[in-house]
């Protein structure tokens, strides 16, 4: 059977501080090579790529769109307000997110391959247009 994309609720913390989230856990953890964090601004797309050889772990805080393709089939999480969600992506298939809220959204992303700029893992692939 073919890796599937997993999806999981993360639970965060909240005080008059702000919030915390565990975003992997040390299992996860160990086999990663690259982490790398980006806010995205209102209305941006990152992703519309897929990977070649390594699987992604990524966690948005909503609210937000990821989209993907498993097997020629569109899928897509509506991440709500207030909540963060994590996606394992395994290597081939093509995702996409898209901040549709009004500030920032989070994204902290791992992969289980190191960033080369001179030779990149991904393959760019349209999944949501601007």
């Amino acid at each position: 059977m073919k890796a599937q994309v997993i999806v999981e609720q993360v639970s965060r913390s909240a005080d008059r501080r702000g919030w915390v989230m565990e975003p992997i856990n040390e299992q996860q953890l160990a086999g990663q090579r690259n982490t790398h964090v980006a806010l995205t601004e209102p209305g941006a797309i990152r992703g519309n790529h897929f990977h070649r050889h390594s699987t992604e772990i990524f966690v948005i805080t909503g609210p937000g769109l990821v989209r993907w393709r498993e097997d020629g089939v569109g899928r897509e999480v509506q991440v709500p307000a207030e909540a963060a969600m994590r996606f394992t992506v395994p290597p081939g298939i093509p995702h996409a997110m898209k901040n549709t809220g009004d500030r920032p959204m989070l994204l902290v992303a791992f992969s289980t391959a190191p960033h080369d700029p001179a030779n990149p893992d991904t393959q760019r692939e349209v999944l949501i247009e601007s």
